[in-house]
């Protein structure tokens, strides 16, 4: 079974708020222009998206709550406007930490309807690993089921609704006037990703709202990923073409008969690993992970 190391640093990823409070006070707030209007910032937890404008700052995701006011000074670096919406992808702690912070600020905070359901809730995981609700300040007050559409700053943003796949409430945010996409964490780029299937995810789901945005996409598109650095189509097309072989290899063992230890003895993904591997997502947790999605089929 995954071991109690593995187990610690999911809880620091999805930011139960007692850890998420470690000590960041080294963090930078990186800016990178995108395309006109169109930033990605890097901090720690997931990549921001960033849309500046006339009719004031368009916020995708905002990290840990300890970085708010770092994060805050970043955007006064490419605006003066006000931080008019901040869209959550999905529930996680190190994309909604700021919520509150932000919100407090003026911001409407926007989610799919789940992931605002996720964040009233909190979860408490198999390991005993618990993540509490949030604040009253931190929850979206605004929510979508399938998709909605922001007419701001001179651009047409599409927040759309894939079926469950990272989580059950997650959000693929479309630039569709300045041909970028931010993926959130349906997106790892150039790792292999954390499917959170006690929030809802699904291997095959993932596969599919990759495959789906891959469609949307052309080759000039910039795709911000989740995390990882700034991606084009060739990188998510890598992804996708990845997770069908963990797949396929998973599936033939889990048709086979063979249990979850079985499948992890059997190393399916060792020749992947060198690429994909990282400290939080291992071979092992994907093996695992995909395992145990295709087994609740």
């Amino acid at each position: 079974m995954i071991r109690s190391a593995a187990a610690a640093l999911a809880a620091v990823f999805v930011a139960s708020p007692a850890l998420a409070q470690s000590d960041m006070s080294s963090v930078e707030i990186k800016t990178t222009k995108v395309a006109e209007g169109v930033y990605m910032l890097e901090g720690a937890g997931g990549n921001i998206g960033l849309s500046t404008g006339a009719d004031g700052a368009f916020v995708i995701d905002d990290q840990y709550a300890p970085l708010s006011a770092r994060i805050i000074a970043a955007i006064k670096q490419q605006t003066d406007k006000p931080v008019a919406f901040v869209v959550n992808t999905h529930w996680h702690g190190d994309h909604t930490g700021g919520n509150e912070a932000l919100g407090a600020a003026g911001a409407r905070i926007v989610a799919q309807e789940n992931a605002r359901k996720r964040l009233q809730e909190g979860l408490t995981r198999a390991d005993g690993h618990t993540t509490p609700p949030a604040p009253a300040g931190a929850l979206p007050v605004i929510t979508f089921s399938d998709r909605a559409t922001f007419y701001w700053n001179g651009q047409d943003i599409e927040a759309f609704h894939p079926a469950p796949a990272h989580t059950d409430g997650d959000a693929i945010i479309v630039f569709r006037t300045t041909n970028v996409v931010h993926m959130g964490d349906i997106f790892f780029n150039g790792r292999y990703p954390f499917i959170d299937l006690e929030s809802g995810g699904d291997l095959d789901g993932y596969i599919a709202a990759q495959e789906g945005a891959l469609a949307r996409i052309d080759d000039k598109t910039k795709v911000i990923p989740g995390h990882g650095p700034l991606a084009n189509k060739a990188d998510l097309k890598k992804s996708v073409e990845m997770l069908k072989s963990v797949r396929a290899r998973i599936k033939a063992l889990v048709d086979a008969g063979k249990t979850e230890d079985e499948t992890v003895a059997a190393k399916p993904l060792a020749d992947l690993d060198a690429t994909w591997s990282w400290d939080f997502i291992t071979g092992e947790r994907m093996t695992r992970a995909a395992y145990r999605s295709l087994k609740g089929k």
